[in-house]
């Protein structure tokens, strides 16, 4: 996680969206098709893989828990897409280029429904979606339903997910206060069966279960690990499942995420926002740098790592985004600095000048616009 493979002086060619070469400029501008190609001038600055954000609840509309369900049914499709296009909006200028978001509104068709048709709408140039139905066992009904009848429930609406190409990750919650994680295990084989990919929504309390069941469902991440002690850590190691953390959510406490116990047992470590237009706000990829940087004991090398390639093998995705390397998306960032250890101490600043997205420009930095006034007073 430490070694970036920084090229000094280096040039990118792109070609219909994709990355066809990466090297230095001398080489890079000899080949004979960069002769014709239109050149971005990127002196003095620090070019990097666009930020991939692997754990959010994007379009969580509801003030507090358990209201979910309530506030997606009462919410038309279109104003909660436009919400959320705002957000999107914001983390592209912010460096994003892939972010992934979780349903949870419980085992309620209608809401999940309309949940990952927005994502599918907010899925385009300006942002890769990757959507994820989340199960979370608390909100699952108004009434008590026995297993069984929701087993059936979810049965029927993961083959509704599916058959309309939805989602493309099943997460659960173990997070239930009851003894629920035979439930949970059997709804992830279920789930793979559907043909998701999996992950798991690891609690403070079961920190330990959910990283067994992880392992032995080959889920592609746990996550929420902040939590983790260092023999659950040593658990981890070795195994192909990715470790996520979310440091932002635990700003208002006093323990900081384990960061350095996961990296020095082993464990490839991912970091997201977990952004949560309620709950937890913050949304800068940069911020996350930062955040790993100060106080969780991480390097600015680990931190960029965890937030780029990483973040994408959390999500799947490694073989087309998250580093710049010949085939992959040609999704970049072009940053205000030629030194990227500054990301591990600018908080609050945005240091992206421009965001390029599967070749396009999505996002270039502006001037501030200046006020039409009166005249003014020498004094003023």
């Amino acid at each position: 996680m430490s070694q970036l493979g920084i090229i000094t002086d280096g040039a990118i060619l792109i070609r219909a969206g994709k990355i066809l070469e990466v090297g230095p400029t001398r080489r890079v501008e000899n080949l004979a098709i960069a002769r014709r190609a239109q050149e971005i001038e990127a002196a003095g600055k620090v070019v990097m893989p666009g930020f991939i954000d692997s754990h959010t609840h994007l379009l969580n509309g509801a003030w507090r828990e358990g209201d979910a369900a309530r506030s997606v049914r009462t919410s038309t499709a279109q104003r909660l897409q436009y919400r959320a296009q705002a957000h999107v909006q914001t983390m592209s200028r912010h460096g994003a280029t892939t972010i992934e978001v979780k349903t949870g509104s419980g085992v309620d068709p209608r809401a999940e429904i309309k949940l990952l048709r927005v994502m599918g709408n907010l899925n385009g140039d300006a942002m890769n979606i990757v959507p994820t139905f989340l199960l979370r066992f608390s909100p699952v009904s108004p009434e008590p339903l026995s297993e069984l009848a929701l087993t059936e429930k979810l049965e029927h609406l993961l083959g509704n997910i599916k058959r309309r190409r939805l989602a493309r990750f099943a997460d659960v919650a173990w997070e239930s206060d009851g003894d629920h994680c035979k439930f949970f295990e059997r709804h992830l084989s279920v789930c793979r069966q559907h043909g998701f990919g999996l992950k798991v929504h690891a609690g403070p309390r079961k920190t330990a279960d959910a990283i067994a069941a992880a392992i032995r469902a080959l889920a592609v991440s746990v996550d929420h690990l902040e939590h983790a002690t260092e023999e659950e850590a040593r658990v981890l190691a070795g195994s192909p499942t990715m470790a996520v953390l979310a440091p932002a959510s635990t700003l208002r406490g006093n323990r900081p995420a384990p960061a350095r116990t996961l990296i020095d047992a082993g464990v490839p470590l991912a970091l997201a926002t977990d952004f949560d237009p309620h709950h937890n706000p913050i949304l800068s990829m940069q911020t996350l740098v930062a955040l790993a940087c100060l106080y969780l004991g991480m390097n600015h090398a680990e931190a960029i790592t965890a937030c780029t390639i990483n973040g994408a093998h959390a999500l799947g995705c490694a073989q087309t985004v998250g580093s710049l390397e010949p085939g992959k998306s040609a999704d970049i960032v072009f940053l205000k600095t030629g030194d990227c250890r500054d990301l591990a101490g600018h908080v609050g600043e945005n240091l992206v000048q421009m965001t390029i997205k599967g070749g396009k420009v999505i996002y270039q930095e502006g001037e501030v616009a200046p006020r039409d006034l009166p005249d003014r007073p020498a004094w003023w």
